[in-house]
């Protein structure tokens, strides 16, 4: 695994509007998925599961405000999402936003809520099965959505090198080492919740060293 350097991990977390904004879960995460079949669904559900263990933080089995707080939907056209009952009611401004996203061609979106502390409250995860999504293994879809609901990553943190690795002996897809070891350090009980400042990225970094 490559040294990951304190501006490695700056700029996961830096936006390309230049602020620095980590975030992670400030509660268990309860999740639910739509629009998957039963295979399909034990899939995402075990990608969630073991990003979330990885992470050293908590599932439930209910939310008491929300029911469930991380949802994940798949589907063929961004359209599909005006129907959904009650979506309207958690996604503000959800019209516009499909336009944009059409318009984008955009294949993936994520929109966090998050508390009065400012940490994660709830994630939808909304996932466009296009032709070229629908090539990939489910397994890797899975975990690639599930390890980016798991902390708010900047804008532009995958943009030029995905989070996943497949390992060439036998063909298996994984978390990259070094992004498994950074959503490691972000629930580190030492770590704050919420950082607005670069300087945790030099804090994350530290704890990040491993003896050789």
């Amino acid at each position: 695994m490559r040294v990951v350097t304190p501006e490695d991990i700056q700029g996961y977390f830096t936006r390309s509007d230049g602020v620095y904004a980590f975030s992670r879960w400030g509660r268990p995460i309860v999740p639910v998925v739509f629009g998957v079949d039963k295979e399909t669904l034990g899939v995402v559900k075990g990608a969630i599961e073991a990003v979330v263990t990885l992470a050293g933080h908590t599932m439930a089995e209910t939310d008491p405000e929300l029911g469930a707080n991380l949802m994940f939907f798949f589907f063929r056209d961004w359209d599909e999402l005006l129907h959904v009952p009650n979506l309207g009611k958690m996604i503000p401004d959800l019209t516009p936003l499909v336009g944009r996203l059409k318009d984008a061609n955009a294949s993936q979106y994520r929109a966090f809520r998050f508390d009065d502390d400012e940490a994660i409250q709830a994630c939808f995860v909304f996932v466009r099965m296009d032709d070229e999504m629908a090539r990939q293994p489910a397994e890797a879809i899975a975990l690639a959505q599930a390890v980016q609901a798991i902390v708010m990553w900047s804008d532009t943190a995958f943009s030029k090198q995905s989070a996943l690795a497949v390992l060439p002996e036998n063909g298996a897809t994984i978390l990259r080492p070094e992004i498994a070891d950074i959503v490691r350090v972000a629930y580190d009980s030492a770590m704050p919740a919420v950082a607005t400042d670069a300087s945790h990225a030099l804090r994350m970094s530290a704890r990040m060293a491993r003896p050789s």
